[in-house]
């Protein structure tokens, strides 16, 4: 009898400590992430001549290894876009933080994103403007994205299933809109959406071509475009080309 209590005790023992390891590996964890998440700021990002505050604030806030398939978690904060289904890709982070300083975005701001993808640049957005909504054309890319911006509580990111070509009238006008696919062209009806002052960042080209990083502005009711880099994305999609 004394042999079962003693056996019994030990299992118990061994029980008791079975969640605090669990909780310190969590931990562990975590604390490595955020320490890599600083790295991909100061490295990649300020290093590169970023200087935009909010921005800043926001890449090293949002866990970006949760907008990646766990398999590549490891390597969510590397200097290169990831792969995250369906031919899309989370963009580089630099060109993230890089998109987003451009827009100037401040307290109050309405925000239109094309191509929600894993929802890394929404939440981004999120963490500097009152309200943003992004749309992405891949049904199963928008529907997981809406769920993970929910889980992570991101109440301000509202995920619309579509072609972004036609941006939301519904909504705007919109302080800024950044897109981030490859048009072949700046959309006029995204123009048209962009309030006065307002900034758009899109990239254009064609998919087989150098593509080019624009900055567009509209002021006074003059629209005025500035190339600003050479870049590569993934081209923009198209409901009929689906």
């Amino acid at each position: 009898m004394a042999r079962i209590l003693k056996y019994s005790l030990r299992l118990l023992l061994l029980a008791a400590t079975l969640p605090v390891l669990s909780a310190s590996t969590q931990d562990t964890g975590s604390q490595d992430f955020a320490r890599k998440r600083s790295a991909m700021v100061r490295d990649q990002i300020v290093e590169r001549g970023v200087t935009h505050r909010a921005t800043l604030q926001a890449m090293r806030t949002v866990e970006r290894h949760l907008f990646v398939d766990p398999s590549l978690r490891s390597r969510a904060y590397d200097d290169n876009p990831l792969p995250i289904g369906y031919g899309q890709t989370i963009s580089q982070p630099f060109i993230v933080a890089y998109m987003t300083s451009l827009l100037d975005l401040k307290t109050g701001h309405r925000v239109l994103e094309i191509g929600t993808g894993s929802g890394y640049q929404a939440a981004i957005l999120a963490m500097i403007a009152d309200s943003v909504y992004t749309m992405e054309i891949v049904t199963e890319l928008a529907t997981s994205a809406k769920k993970r911006l929910q889980d992570l509580n991101y109440h301000n990111v509202e995920v619309v299933p579509g072609d972004g070509y036609y941006g939301l009238p519904g909504k705007a006008p919109f302080h800024a809109i950044v897109v981030t696919a490859a048009a072949e062209h700046i959309p006029p009806p995204l123009i048209e959406q962009l309030g006065e002052g307002g900034k758009m960042v899109i990239p254009v080209g064609s998919q087989f071509m150098v593509q080019n990083l624009i900055l567009v502005e509209k002021k006074k009711g003059r629209i005025t475009t500035t190339n600003l880099m050479p870049v590569r994305f993934v081209p923009f999609t198209r409901e009929e080309t689906r």
